[in-house]
């Protein structure tokens, strides 16, 4: 099997990226998170947003930058930009459920308008010899649209089609809906590769066993709550206790690098604890306390104490057997 990073707005940017090759699984690719293009400037890229692509900052990794737009133009502008940094494929998002995104057509908005998306598609694949791969959503409001939108990726040549099997109005709730994904692995022309609600290790196993037909998965919220995930799934073995702790230094020392100020930090910090937490389920005390912590002080006091005195995942389920 094949495994994607999935992106995600302002938590895997390079700095996550890098930690995450060098403490976790080594990823097929990382996706960046999505490049907006600008409009009334000559300038491609924010000094964020360059920072996050800039090919030294992504040494040993294969990323694949992310577009978001629904303006065939812009789309070329960036896309040549990128190939001047020396990146051979891009990756259009067709997927973004936010509203603030999907009032303006874009990400999963865009498929409520297939055929201004099929003359987007025309027109970009004539413009750009790069490879392009889509991660598209089945539909805006109704998977029976999925069709109709796979029809239109099958008349264009696809690096791939990554499907996230849920409509826009689901966001990120309710059940993938398989039949639509089923639909697409077996009728898509391009190489196919699925996202979604990989949490666990059984969703993991589940889906392989259901789906043999399908090499390449892409996994994103199961990663960042579990970034010893795919180790636990080929190597039988968790992400021990050290070497979670030397992931998060890595991150945390890195972002006092590059962050101004503990404020700019703090808030990384307790975005990734969003998910982190998920490591230690007997650690609400201590969880509370990182959420809660207006100094880099009092955050590292509330991570030490964690580390040093709440079990992880797995450890308080061994001890639960062996009471």
């Amino acid at each position: 099997m094949n495994e994607y990073f999935a992106p995600m707005e302002g938590i895997t940017g390079y700095i996550y990226r890098n930690a995450f090759q060098k403490y976790g699984w080594k990823m097929e690719k990382y996706f960046s998170p999505f490049l907006a293009p600008k409009t009334n400037t000559k300038k491609c890229f924010n000094h964020r947003e360059y920072e996050d692509i800039r090919p030294d900052h992504n040494e040993g990794l294969h990323l694949v930058p992310q577009i978001l737009t629904n303006r065939a133009g812009d789309f070329l502008k960036l896309a040549e930009a990128l190939e001047e940094l020396g990146y051979q494929e891009i990756n259009l998002n067709l997927g973004c459920p936010s509203p603030t995104v999907v009032t303006k057509k874009k990400g999963a908005g865009f498929l409520g308008e297939p055929e201004k998306l099929r003359e987007f598609l025309e027109e970009i694949f004539q413009g750009t010899s790069l490879d392009i791969s889509v991660k598209t959503r089945i539909g805006l409001e109704d998977p029976e649209e999925f069709t109709k939108l796979l029809e239109i990726y099958n008349q264009y040549p696809l690096k791939e089609l990554i499907i996230h099997p849920r409509i826009q109005k689901d966001f990120y709730k309710n059940t993938p809906r398989m039949e639509a994904f089923s639909y697409g692995l077996e009728h898509s022309r391009a190489k196919v590769c699925y996202n979604g609600n990989l949490f666990t290790k059984e969703d993991y196993q589940t889906f392989c066993g259901s789906y043999p037909a399908c090499t390449h998965v892409m996994l994103g919220r199961g990663l960042l709550a579990n970034p010893g995930l795919l180790q636990e799934v080929h190597n039988k073995t968790p992400m021990d206790r050290e070497t979670f702790s030397c992931f998060h230094r890595e991150i945390y020392e890195n972002y006092q690098e590059v962050s101004c100020g503990e404020r700019n930090v703090l808030f990384k910090m307790k975005e990734l604890w969003f998910y982190f937490r998920e490591m230690f389920p007997e650690g609400k005390k201590q969880i509370k306390r990182i959420k809660k912590a207006e100094t880099l002080r009092k955050y590292e006091e509330a991570v030490n104490d964690l580390f040093q005195n709440v079990p992880l995942y797995y450890e308080s389920q061994m001890t639960g057997k062996e009471s």
